[in-house]
């Protein structure tokens, strides 16, 4: 099965324009986390996600972020699928996917094997494995092939056009989800773009 992609982090115009020629199978924005220099408020979102090409899936990200403005951007489809960041537990990802009927990505930081474990028996539709919250980092990727969680995921953390294609051969996730890693000076990059783009159509 060919390995999807996300480009998360789109906070400018100019970066709609950049995924819709692009087209990954996902984008992400950044809600209500002002940690990040990409986050945005609901209202921006809701600006922008409007430009988005239909055929790319609109990902709201959050992190413990009130349950009812997630809920509010799904229902209204200025967003199409809600990934938590936080300590939302199951009854929030429950509640989520019962009201919308949208689906959720909960994202995991993973350092040690009990987060394997704790991520397999999550209720989310997907879960992500990250080394840290948007900072960057990559996994170990030996242990990751070692402890496979057994289920879907997406794989964050310090991706770009250098490691990429070693990614998906060595560990076949779901998707692949990349931010840093195509911009220059914390502002998306058409060119780095493209590159991730060929490379994903290569393999």
């Amino acid at each position: 099965m060919r390995t999807k992609y996300k480009i998360c982090g789109l906070y400018r115009k100019t970066d709609i324009e950049y995924i819709n020629q692009i087209k990954p199978d996902y984008c992400g924005f950044i809600i209500d986390y002002p940690k990040s220099h990409r986050s945005l408020v609901p209202e921006e979102v809701e600006k922008l996600s409007k430009y988005v090409d239909n055929r790319i899936t609109r990902v709201g990200v959050f992190v413990d972020e009130p349950v009812e403005i997630i809920e509010d951007l799904l229902n209204r489809s200025i967003i199409d699928i809600a990934q938590l960041h936080g300590n939302e537990d199951a009854s929030v990802i429950s509640r989520i996917q019962n009201n919308t009927k949208k689906k959720v990505i909960k994202a995991f930081i993973i350092k040690r094997d009990e987060d394997i474990k704790k991520a397999m028996q999550s209720k989310a539709d997907y879960i992500l494995l990250d080394a840290g919250r948007g900072q960057g980092k990559s996994l170990n990727w030996d242990w990751l092939r070692e402890n496979h969680p057994g289920r879907e995921y997406f794989l964050a953390g310090g991706l770009d056009r250098d490691n990429i294609r070693l990614a998906i051969e060595q560990l076949h996730p779901y998707a692949l989800d990349i931010s840093s890693g195509v911009e220059t000076e914390k502002k998306k990059d058409l060119d780095k773009l493209k590159e991730i783009k060929e490379i994903m159509e290569s393999l």
